[in-house]
C-alpha cells in the first residue's frame, strides 16, 4: 500500500489519503455513530496535509459520516437532525483550524499532541455551546461522557499516528510525506 502511495503524485497521495481517512470515517461511524472522533480527524488531517487539502478531507469524512448516521444508522430525518449534522461540519472544520493553528506555531512531538489537544477542546467546547443554545445537552457533558468521547479521539489519532509512523519508516514514503502538507 505504502508503495502504492510513493507512486503518486503529490495531488494523487493527498487524495488517496483523504479517501483512506474517509473509509476509516465509516467503519468508526459504524462503531460509535454520534461518537465519531471529529477531532482525531481534524488534527491528521492538519498534520497531513494543506489546509485546502484538509479541509476537503473533514468534509469528505463529515460527508461520509451523515450519509452512513442517515442510510444506515436510522438518524432521524427531520429539521434538528439536519441542523445537528450541518452543525457538526462546522465544528470539524473549527477544529481543524484549531489544530492547524497549533502546527504552524509548534513542531516535533509537543506540537502533534498539542494541535490533537487544540482540536478535541474546540470540538467539545463548540458542542457544548451549540448543545447549551438549544437546550438539547442532556447528559452529554457529564465527566465520563466527556472522557469516554476524549478516550475514543485518543485512541484514533494515536492509531493514525502509528500507521503514519510505519508508512515513514518504511523508507518509501518518507521524503513524500511530509511534501504533501504542503502541496
Amino acid at each position: 500500500m505504502m508503495n502504492a502511495l510513493s507512486n503518486l503524485t503529490p495531488r494523487g497521495r493527498t487524495a488517496a489519503l483523504a479517501a483512506l481517512m474517509t473509509a476509516a470515517g465509516v467503519a468508526l461511524t459504524l462503531g460509535f455513530a454520534c461518537a465519531l472522533p471529529f477531532a482525531a480527524f481534524a488534527a491528521m488531517a492538519a498534520l497531513l496535509f494543506s489546509p485546502v487539502a484538509a479541509a476537503g478531507a473533514i468534509l469528505a469524512v463529515w460527508a461520509a459520516n451523515q450519509i452512513v448516521g442517515f442510510a444506515c444508522l436510522g438518524y432521524p430525518a427531520d429539521a434538528g437532525t439536519f441542523a445537528w449534522g450541518a452543525g457538526l461540519g462546522v465544528i470539524a472544520l473549527l477544529s481543524l483550524a484549531a489544530s492547524g493553528a497549533v502546527l504552524a506555531r509548534a513542531r516535533g512531538v509537543a506540537g502533534i499532541g498539542a494541535s490533537f489537544l487544540a482540536a478535541f477542546v474546540v470540538y467539545e467546547g463548540a458542542v457544548f455551546l451549540a448543545c447549551f443554545a438549544s437546550g438539547t445537552c442532556g447528559g452529554a457533558f457529564a465527566p465520563d461522557s466527556v472522557a469516554r468521547v476524549f478516550l475514543i479521539n485518543a485512541a484514533t489519532f494515536g492509531v493514525f499516528l502509528a500507521v503514519r509512523a510505519l508508512a515513514l519508516r518504511s523508507g518509501r514514503v518518507a521524503s513524500k510525506a511530509h511534501a504533501l502538507r504542503h502541496a
